[in-house]
């Protein structure tokens, strides 16, 4: 960064230090702010207040236990799939159930793994873990070494939250590593350069972390070295929105890939190979996807059209790079396209097997799934996978030293099925497959579309009785997302089927702009000062239901959580004459001040800045604390989160509380003390959110 740029920098973050010192982005004292404080005795206080009030009302109503009974029942069910990880000729999973509240680590073969009654060997118990430390650990996931894969690194958080404790685990003794790698909590990554090396980003020194809170310096760690005596290999900066971290690619081959990802926005990044010596920055798009890595490609996912040795390479395309060709000149790459999507498509999930890789995809929000082969000639063939139509298919994962990947299928009604893919015949088969929870006969399914004001098609899925009368009295919840590129697909859920849909109710998943639905583009339309039409976009969904005759404002609520969370938090204020609940879950809410909250400095990026005068008026309109108005008549909303989410941060929705009774509106507030960003960090946890979602959607709209 120049001097002009360095100078900008310090006034920005001077202006932010005087801001949040007033309590308001835009310099008017903020009354709620002191609930901004993450844990003090008078939080505490209120959070207790505010909760004993709302399990008061929603405890306390007739449908609430048997509600809590469902979600409990099918939570801890033991006939779940257990989705398998492949590791060198091993199946593993993390299963949770009644037993196992916070889960086990446990492998098998892949044989026995796929017959009817596999026989698990337990490597690693969590719960006995969280009883001998005396902490509530929450799994956040396994990286075994690349030389012998016996060696872990196992991720555990307290409480759900985003920070993590690392500790190396030996897969073959079952025990923790004496004196082997530990990193202390904080938000970190970590990543194995060989047995004894690792890369790490961390918070080194106090404040060595960007404004979201994310680590940007990388160093080389040696076993047995002290954390203060690690070497640094590759410095971000403090201005970044994401961290700088490491990541190790390998093939099935015994191929590797050191890398190193500085994540200066949310969505752009540069890409540094680290052989051991130093890094050397790859000549690789800002915004892309690393999918994998196939003996010499390295495959990536554009994000942006790319124009590189003549060519032009369209945002949503899946691309090979040689790795041999990086390697002598990283400066220079030739592309090689994979899949290049249709006007319809969008880019899914990669797997990588032995020769070839897998990759899923949606065409009109349907599922597709392709198997790729390189050709001697650097190109690829494609040959189709049969999959169920109007389903949504997932990668889950695949043997990187064999041709086996795993695909699962599910859609509103069908419950899901795992798929063993045989990648070198293109044979898939069902090898598990889910009980139905619910009688889903009764049922059907629809894909609509409507226009948007500005004359976008924007598509729906409804999920009604066969037999419904559209006389506008049916109970609906509409859904979405909108945000981040991530798509909302079909899927099967119990909980859904027999709390709502067999009861009478009707589901709504809307795939509006802001989304990958539909590829890039469709995320673009709706990012930063172009957010209201996402808005538009739901709003349109809602008044096509009532226009249909499916529903009315009377019997209409929405749910959305994190960003969704936000979608309707702006729905409730714009247009709180269409609903009669509003399901508000672990939310952003005061857009005027998210980037001093947590990690919102990360997604400047997906929202805008306060600091650009354009950006922070768009704030400003759409931000739902701020839009708060004492003289509308609003609907009884349900505002809910946990005190552990370090990522959103309980405090935007504790301050809406806040702001709800200052003016006098009816409002219903629960915290979660457990969750991160989430709705619990074990199973019973996860079903009371589960339940009170539920009860208060049947006493508001049944």
């Amino acid at each position: 960064m120049g001097g002009v740029g360095r100078w900008r920098a310090a006034v920005v973050a001077l202006a932010a230090t005087v801001i949040a010192a007033c309590g308001a982005a835009d310099g008017v004292r903020d009354p709620h702010v002191w609930l901004e404080e993450l844990d003090s005795p008078r939080v505490r206080t209120w959070v207790s207040d505010q909760n004993a009030r709302t399990l008061g009302v929603l405890e306390q109503h007739p449908n609430f236990p048997g509600n809590l009974e469902v979600a409990r029942e099918l939570g801890d069910s033991p006939d779940r799939i257990p989705m398998p990880r492949l590791e060198h000729g091993q199946v593993g999973n993390f299963w949770r159930d009644a037993d196992h509240p916070r889960g086990i680590w446990r492998e098998t073969t892949r044989a026995d793994y796929e017959s009817p009654q596999p026989k698990w060997t337990t490597v690693l118990d969590l719960d006995a873990i969280a009883r001998a430390d005396g902490r509530n650990w929450v799994w956040k996931g396994i990286d075994c070494d690349p030389v012998r894969h016996t060696r872990c690194l196992v991720r555990l958080s307290e409480g759900g939250e985003d920070a993590v404790t690392v500790r190396e685990f030996d897969r073959a003794t079952g025990k923790f590593v004496d004196n082997g790698f530990t990193l202390p909590r904080g938000k970190q990554y970590a990543a194995w350069l060989d047995l004894d090396t690792l890369l790490v980003s961390r918070e080194w020194r106090p404040g060595e972390v960007t404004a979201s809170g994310y680590p940007y310096i990388v160093k080389q760690l040696r076993r047995g070295q002290p954390l203060d005596a690690a070497v640094e290999v590759l410095r971000g900066d403090p201005a970044d929105e994401l961290a700088t971290q490491p990541v190790l690619l390998e093939d099935g081959a015994g191929g590797r890939m050191s890398l190193i990802l500085r994540g200066t926005t949310f969505f752009e990044h540069q890409v540094s190979r680290f052989d051991g010596s130093g890094p050397e920055l790859l000549a690789v798009p800002p915004k892309h996807d690393l999918e994998g890595l196939l003996g010499d490609r390295l495959l990536i996912g554009l994000r942006q059209d790319w124009t590189v040795a003549g060519a032009t390479h369209t945002a949503g395309s899946l691309l090979s790079l040689s790795v041999a060709e990086l390697t002598a000149d990283p400066s220079r790459v030739r592309p090689v396209p994979v899949y290049v999507p249709g006007p319809q498509e969008t880019l899914g999930s990669v797997l990588v097997t032995r020769d070839r890789i897998v990759v899923t995809s949606l065409d009109d929000v349907r599922g597709r799934a392709t198997v790729y082969t390189p050709r001697p000639d650097g190109t690829w063939s494609a040959a189709p996978v049969p999959v169920p139509e109007n389903a949504t298919v997932d990668a889950v994962d695949a043997d990187a030293t064999g041709d086996t990947a795993y695909l699962a299928v599910t859609s509103f009604l069908t419950p899901t099925t795992l798929l063993s893919l045989d990648a070198a015949t293109g044979a898939a088969n069902p090898v598990k497959t889910a009980p139905a929870r619910f009688d889903s006969s009764r049922f059907v399914v629809e894909q609509r579309k409507v226009t948007s004001p500005d004359g976008t098609g924007v598509p729906y899925f409804v999920v009604r009785p066969a037999e419904m009368a559209f006389d506008g009295t049916n109970p609906t919840v509409l859904s979405a997302y909108g945000g981040f590129g991530a798509a909302s697909t079909p899927g099967y859920d119990g909980v859904l089927g027999r709390l709502w849909l067999e009861r009478g109710g009707v589901y709504v998943l809307a795939n509006i702009r802001g989304g990958g639905e539909y590829g890039p583009q469709w995320h673009e339309a709706a990012r930063g000062v172009h957010r209201q039409r996402a808005y538009d976009d739901f709003a349109a969904v809602a008044q096509d239901l009532i226009a249909r005759g499916i529903t009315t404002p009377r019997h209409l609520g929405i749910q959305g959580g994190s960003n969704g969370g936000l979608l309707v938090g702006v729905q409730l204020v714009q247009r709180p004459h269409l609903w009669n609940a509003v399901d508000i879950a672990v939310p952003l809410l005061d857009m005027l001040r998210y980037e001093q909250i947590a990690a919102g400095a990360s997604w400047v990026d997906e929202y805008g800045t306060v600091a650009d005068p354009e950006q922070r008026a768009f704030l400003a309109s759409i931000s739902p604390y701020a839009q708060l108005r004492p003289e509308a008549v609003y609907p009884e909303p349900l505002v809910w989160t946990t005190t552990t989410d370090d990522r959103v941060g309980p405090q935007h929705a504790r301050k809406f509380a806040a702001r709800l009774a200052e003016q006098g509106h009816p409002y219903l507030f629960y915290e979660a003390t457990q969750g991160g960003h989430g709705g619990g960090s074990n199973n019973d946890e996860r079903a009371h959110t589960t339940a009170l979602e539920y009860t208060y959607f049947q006493r508001q709209l049944m």
